[in-house]
Formats: C-alpha cells, sequence, structure tokens
C-alpha cells in the first residue's frame, strides 16, 4: 500500500536553502518541521518552495541555509483552520533528503508527476494577452482513506484540452512545482501578501 501512495505522488527537487527550520506539528512523539528551499527556473528566476521534514530524517537544530539539498518525496496538502476558514496548505512530505556539493543536473531541478482525479470543473481563461490557462484541482489518494487536493495549472494546447475533463475522471500529470506571490484585498485600505503552490503542467493524460 505504501509503494502505490509514492506511485502516484512523486516529486524531486534540488535547491538551495533559504530558511531555518521551523516546528510545523507533531505526530505520535515525531516532530516535524518546515524549511523553505530556492529552486531555479530556466528563466533565471526561483520558485520558494517549502519542505516538511521529520526530525529523525535530517538535524532540524541545524542551520543549513545556503546549502544545496536534494530532496524527493510526495506533494501533500492539509486544511489548517484559521478563524471560520480553512486554508488549504501544501509542501513537499520529504522522504529523501541529501545534501549535495553542486548541482550537476540543472534541467532536472524539479519534477512531479501525480495520478489522481479532478474534484472541481476546470476553470479555462485567457490572459489579456491571448494566453489560455487552465486551472485544476486534483484529488491524489494516500492510503487509510485519506487525500491531498493539489492545484495544477495548464497552458496552451494543455489548457484547452483540460477544460473539456469532466469532474471524477481519473489524470495523469507530470509538471514543476511553482510558487507564485499574490496580494490578497483586506479593506480599501489594507492588503496582504500571499504565496500559493501549484503544479505547472507540462504534460498531462486523461485515462479513460
Amino acid at each position: 500500500m505504501v509503494d502505490k501512495v509514492i506511485e502516484n505522488n512523486r516529486v524531486s527537487i534540488l535547491g538551495e536553502i533559504v530558511s531555518e527550520f521551523r516546528f510545523s506539528h507533531e505526530v505520535f512523539g515525531e516532530g516535524f518541521y518546515i524549511v523553505d528551499v530556492a529552486v531555479s527556473r530556466l528563466s533565471d528566476m526561483y520558485d520558494t518552495i517549502p519542505l516538511m521534514v521529520s526530525e529523525r530524517l535530517v538535524d532540524v537544530t541545524q542551520n543549513l541555509k545556503g546549502k544545496l539539498v536534494e530532496a524527493s518525496g510526495q506533494f501533500r496538502s492539509y486544511n489548517r483552520h484559521e478563524g471560520t476558514k480553512n486554508k488549504l496548505v501544501l509542501s513537499i512530505f520529504v522522504r529523501e533528503w541529501q545534501i549535495v556539493e553542486e548541482n550537476l543536473e540543472a534541467g532536472k531541478t524539479n519534477q512531479i508527476f501525480l495520478d489522481g482525479f479532478i474534484c472541481k470543473a476546470p476553470v479555462y481563461r485567457k490572459t489579456p494577452l491571448g494566453r489560455e490557462i487552465s486551472d485544476l484541482l486534483i484529488a491524489v489518494n494516500r492510503p487509510y482513506g485519506k487525500s491531498d487536493y493539489i492545484p495544477c495549472i495548464a497552458w496552451g494546447r494543455n489548457a484547452r484540452f483540460a477544460s473539456t475533463f469532466e469532474v471524477g475522471g481519473r489524470i495523469q500529470i507530470w509538471g514543476r512545482v511553482q510558487s507564485r506571490d499574490y496580494v490578497k484585498k483586506l479593506s480599501e485600505e489594507e492588503t496582504e501578501k500571499h504565496t500559493a503552490y501549484e503544479v505547472s503542467v507540462s504534460k498531462l493524460e486523461y485515462v479513460v
């Protein structure tokens, strides 16, 4: 059963650690911590991606800022209660972790594969410049009845194809994890900066 969940949700990244470890939660006496990693894109930009690691896997008392890390695991989600609302929180749950000296595989710094089910009708739209986009929300099953809910974004021909998918349909996605900053308007005078995480789709298949 464990092998199955690894097969349907696989992610590997290589990037620079840009934060200290922050305590997240504890399960049966095992502490889990969040650390941020900057992963370069091909366009001189980078994505800052949160990794969730166990204190049994990594020495979380160390300050590893500036180090290169190679990590693999699953893209996970959980609902955090904030007042009367639920917020979908996303991070990479790390199963393997290795500090490396240099990046020898520049094109393979950020890869993800998901095999799941469409749980919301795709939203198709065009940017002011005419670029086609489809937003998808994919449920990827874990063992023991749980699922991770992963936002995905498809472009161009993939966006047109994805816009025809039906809720409940099975889908396989290949792409990369990306971060995106946006500003939320709270009132006329007040705004709040947020970061969203999603999968940028490079290839997808609708599984009949």
